[in-house]
């Protein structure tokens, strides 16, 4: 029953449902895998405006060419990020902090967590001269607490449980939002 609803309804309302933290969002999309390329979709729109806004403001303060590298550094450390997040807490959840009730798949953690994405489109926001770093803090810890629920929903367990793995999790995550761009900008030099 809970697949038929969440299939039936349009991607927006799924990612408005998924940054206003309703749990059975996170439930449904975890049990309903015609909805994985959602699930990447809602990466990549979060991974896309977060680009957006870091082009803009390459664009203003240097030039051109940052437009383009803001783009793709914002698609591929949200994709990467999310496809490492999502296995390390797979994995993290199924052997450190597995629970008496947890049975997971990596299908069911790459769907939840990637609707946990929907808060990051507010980082296109970032360009925002003073104001836009915050508004990119308010939308990566937003992004986290849902993160929480989605490893929660997904793996069965209590919330502590879900906070260890996430927070370990997020720090994979955050090593590759700043190796990427590193990589890609380092790389740059040299050609």
């Amino acid at each position: 029953m809970a697949t038929s609803t969440v299939a039936s309804q349009s991607l927006i309302t799924k990612m408005i449902r998924a940054a206003k933290l309703d749990v059975n969002l996170y439930e449904e999309v975890e049990h309903d895998s015609s909805v994985n390329g959602q699930a990447l979709t809602v990466v990549a729109i979060s991974g896309l405006a977060s680009g957006l806004g870091t082009g803009i403001a390459g664009l203003i303060v240097l030039s051109p060419i940052w437009f383009v590298w803001g783009l793709l550094i914002g698609l591929a450390t949200s994709i990467g990020g999310w496809l490492i997040w999502s296995l390390v807490a797979y994995w993290l959840g199924t052997t450190v902090f597995k629970g008496p009730e947890t049975e997971a798949t990596y299908g069911q953690l790459l769907r939840t967590i990637g609707f946990s994405n929907s808060p990051g489109v507010f980082r296109f926001f970032s360009f925002i001269p003073f104001l836009g770093w915050l508004v990119t803090l308010a939308a990566s810890g937003w992004s986290l607490v849902a993160g929480v629920i989605a490893v929660r929903q997904a793996l069965d367990f209590d919330t502590g449980r879900a906070i260890a793995t996430c927070v370990v999790g997020w720090l994979a995550y955050v090593l590759v939002l700043f190796l990427i761009p590193s990589l890609v900008i380092g790389g740059a030099v040299f050609f």
